[in-house]
């Protein structure tokens, strides 16, 4: 009854490869090109196989927006709709001004104006998916665009509503697998509620209810949260920082009783001047063929 996934799929043998060597187990069945990766943690779905064919400081600063990206899309929309109904004093007062001036012509509250434009936008996410390519971005650009400015106009949807939205749909697509995107699309909807419902309180609560259920949640036994909760300092090599490839020796205690990853001393050195000589007469040693 989980909205959130515990088996990750793949096509690519470099993602099956790296789970089995972190520990993991893949499961290839006759029929389909999809592997299968248990078990899967919430950081397993966070993660790119883009993110080992980069420079480990590159990685540790995308995974960081990576994860901003995930708390705008699920929360931006909700702290829009508690800020502008219940607690106009946080927002700063120019800022309040012009958000009341625009809102002025929109006959309905801020909830209905964030539910119906969360609605248009999955109704045109998922139009622009199961159609052709050229035809999809046709749909994303006359959606966008066209029914967005004519909204405006008329005074269906307010400026400010439309920057939240677009925002948090730029921000889902940070989301690097389509399934924890489809996770976050759901919880958006009740976050809206709860927030108009009871302000930030209510958004509070709905994410303390997320916390509950992604801290009892298992995938195959092992904790969904396994990295963050519960924590390890020795795990946190591959969740949200990227140790470089040599500093990875280990496994995590939870996947394998074999610990040992790779070997040690993986390092790559430099190479001396010593070396270099000694390796050039080495090869100049070596028989013509």
């Amino acid at each position: 009854f989980s909205p959130f996934p515990t088996m990750w799929f793949t096509e690519r043998p470099d993602r099956s490869v790296a789970s089995i060597l972190e520990g993991r187990i893949a499961l290839l069945t006759d029929g389909t090109p999809m592997a299968l990766t248990v078990p899967s943690t919430f950081a397993c779905f966070m993660q790119s196989p883009e993110d080992y064919y980069q420079r480990w400081p590159v990685t540790v600063g995308i995974r960081v927006f990576r994860y901003l990206g995930l708390f705008m899309t699920l929360l931006l929309p909700s702290i829009y709709v508690a800020l502008t109904t219940y607690h106009q004093e946080m927002i700063p007062t120019s800022l309040a001004v012009a958000v009341a001036v625009q809102r002025e012509r929109v006959p309905y509250p801020a909830v209905v104006e964030a539910l119906a434009m969360q609605v248009v936008f999955e109704i045109l996410m998922e139009a622009g998916i199961r159609l052709p390519r050229v035809m999809g971005q046709a749909i994303s650009i006359v959606g966008a665009l066209v029914i967005g400015q004519a909204a405006v106009t008329v005074g269906l949807i307010s400026p400010a509503m439309v920057i939240v939205i677009a925002a948090t749909a730029v921000a889902s697509f940070t989301i690097p697998t389509f399934n924890m995107i489809n996770a976050v699309r759901i919880l958006r909807l009740p976050l809206i509620i709860l927030a108009a419902t009871a302000g930030l309180f209510g958004i509070f609560f709905g994410v303390l209810a997320i916390l509950i259920h992604l801290t009892t949640l298992r995938s195959f036994g092992i904790p969904y949260l396994a990295g963050f909760a519960p924590l390890s300092l020795k795990d946190q090599q591959d969740i949200v920082f990227r140790a470089p490839w040599w500093a990875m020796q280990t496994r995590s205690k939870l996947y394998s009783t074999n610990r040992q990853r790779q070997g040690f001393d993986q390092k790559p050195i430099p190479p001396t001047d010593e070396r270099s000589k000694n390796e050039t007469e080495q090869q100049t040693k070596q028989p013509q063929r």
